[in-house]
């Protein structure tokens, strides 16, 4: 019932969004969604990676995350919407800006490319979930050649995907490193997730190495942001830095600078103390703390590169849909608890 009545009350919001501002839902959504299935998929990317290191921490977390993913089919079958919202959402969807001779440019960012590129990855990222998945049903290992080949076309397509879906909301804009920032920022949501997941008290004695992965991360994501801005702002280019100009806004400013704080300062200093990630309440809360961290980073993402789009109540809309997961999945959790004392 609780899932019905989440569902119902999503429903009003996209109806009323659809009546007041399309496009201030659509973003919103789009932000919302990316951090959903990025989640999924970085907590599949850990289990890739566990596959193919080995070692004692990935044992905690793989069941979570393995159940985690059996929701990735659903969440790239709700990317639909923004694929038939694309005209509102993507200037390039009415021609491409720039010389008419850059005939890789307009090969790449067309309505019909676009479309047949995005199915594909989200076919892939279904296959991959449900393979994997069943494979952890019928007790099947994973050899870390697989492993190793699943890391490779999970890092490729998400790399080409976040330039489709993120990156071209502002086509006159690019970055080499744009990609790589966002398979980082997965892959923290996903260990983040599946540290959230685990029983912390049992696991206890693996709570070191999963805090020191997650400071890994973090500190991964924060070089690859700063070397992102450093080379646009050392170039100053205006196709570069136009979109810095428009998160140096007032308003997205602070959202910069809470970024700077609560996705990198404060979770380092932190995880740099042994008693710290020794303590399964804190590290559970920090990893709560990452997961809205990097929600406020897809909304950052997102919201600023849609060409005038005014700001609206919809753009509340994921930070709503985060507290409906976790009401969701505390539901779904209670019925699994419920099943098993039957």
């Amino acid at each position: 019932m609780k899932v019905v009545a989440l569902l119902i009350v999503a429903a009003i919001v996209a109806l009323a969004g659809w009546r007041f501002d399309l496009r201030a839902l659509l973003a919103s959504y789009l932000a919302a969604w990316w951090f959903v299935a990025g989640a999924l998929l970085g907590g599949l990317a850990n289990v890739w990676l566990h596959q193919l290191t080995g070692g004692a921490w990935g044992e905690t977390i793989r069941a979570p995350l393995l159940r985690a993913a059996r929701w990735l089919p659903l969440a790239c079958l709700l990317f639909l919407p923004v694929l038939l919202g694309a005209p509102l959402l993507y200037p390039w969807q009415h021609g491409v800006p720039g010389e008419p001779g850059a005939a890789f440019r307009h090969l790449w960012l067309s309505p019909v490319f676009f479309t047949v590129r995005s199915i594909v990855y989200l076919v892939l990222w279904s296959g991959l979930a449900i393979v994997e998945t069943r494979a952890q049903d019928g007790a099947t290992a994973c050899s870390p050649a697989r492993a190793a080949a699943c890391l490779l076309v999970y890092g490729f397509s998400v790399s080409l995907a976040a330039v489709d879906w993120i990156m071209s909301l502002q086509p006159e804009w690019y970055s080499s490193v744009f990609g790589w920032l966002a398979g980082t920022g997965q892959m923290l949501t996903g260990l983040a997730l599946g540290v959230l997941l685990i029983d912390r008290g049992a696991a206890r004695a693996r709570l070191p190495d999963l805090g020191n992965l997650l400071m890994m991360y973090v500190m991964t994501w924060a070089y690859l942001a700063y070397v992102q801005f450093l080379i646009i702002w050392a170039a100053d280019l205006p196709h570069e830095i136009s979109w810095y100009l428009r998160r140096g806004a007032p308003g997205w400013q602070l959202v910069a600078w809470v970024l700077v704080v609560g996705h990198f300062a404060g979770p380092l200093c932190i995880l740099l103390s042994r008693h710290a990630k020794r303590a399964p309440g804190l590290l559970g809360v920090l990893a709560g703390a990452l997961l809205a961290a990097h929600l406020l980073d897809c909304w950052w993402l997102v919201l600023p590169s849609v060409e005038h789009l005014t700001r609206h109540w919809l753009w509340l809309a994921p930070l709503v849909a985060a507290g409906f997961g976790v009401l969701a999945w505390m539901a779904l959790a209670d019925r699994r608890k419920e099943g098993a004392h039957v």
